[in-house]
């Protein structure tokens, strides 16, 4: 009996020793070995392209540029065109003298009787200049937009839209000439961009309110 009662004695002093240890075990490594570990999410900040041809990560700086969202409609195409040339700034000069938010050169103010001086510093003047040769483009590119409109040269769908722009930058004469030799003959502007490029980018907006003129005029009243 008294053997008994020893050997519970010894089960009951090594339990109450475990219980001990592993409670001393579980509040050390409470304590010293597990640290709360605060997860942020990693935050990167983009800059837009001119072309919109894609984003670009930038860690380190923010947003510069904003491609502005626009309508398949006239006001659309000529900011978006706008957006392309000059960011939309009316005070804009290139490295090669092209002036304005769309980027007219001398030659084409020339022609609609502008006086260049007068074209940088008068934005209403830019705008009226823009429609007139529009209009004056559509004019000499009738033909070309009835006969090519909805066919496809080079993987590029032709619309009066992109025919449009695509004189805009390099002229109506240089999108003729792409359009009669089915894409064998094109030209770019003295920064590479090629007539397919405009033609693609500024596809598929409706232009249909803007009349074809052979002589447009600017009238700022």
């Amino acid at each position: 009996m008294k053997q008994i009662i020893n050997t519970n004695i010894k089960w009951l002093f090594f339990a109450g020793l475990t219980y001990i240890l592993v409670s001393f075990a579980n509040d050390m490594f409470d304590t010293h070995t597990i640290e709360t570990i605060e997860i942020t999410p990693e935050t990167h900040h983009f800059q837009y392209v001119s072309d919109q041809a894609g984003l670009k990560r930038n860690d380190h700086k923010k947003e510069t540029a904003k491609i502005p969202f626009v309508e398949r409609d006239f006001v659309g195409f000529k900011e978006a065109l706008a957006f392309k040339e000059s960011q939309g700034k009316y005070d804009r000069v290139n490295s090669l003298g092209y002036m304005g938010k769309y980027q007219f050169g001398k030659s084409t103010l020339r022609e609609l009787h502008i006086n260049p001086k007068e074209f940088l510093r008068n934005p209403l003047l830019q705008e009226k200049a823009f429609l007139a040769n529009l209009e004056k483009n559509k004019w000499i590119l009738r033909k070309e937009i009835k006969k090519y409109n909805g066919k496809w040269i080079n993987g590029v769908k032709i619309t009066e839209s992109g025919i449009l722009a695509a004189a805009h930058l390099g002229g109506a004469g240089a999108v003729q000439q792409f359009l009669w030799s089915y894409g064998k003959e094109t030209k770019e502007d003295a920064y590479g961009t090629k007539i397919e490029h405009y033609l693609r980018k500024f596809s598929g907006y409706d232009l249909s309110d803007i009349k074809p003129k052979k002589s447009p005029v600017i009238d700022l009243e």
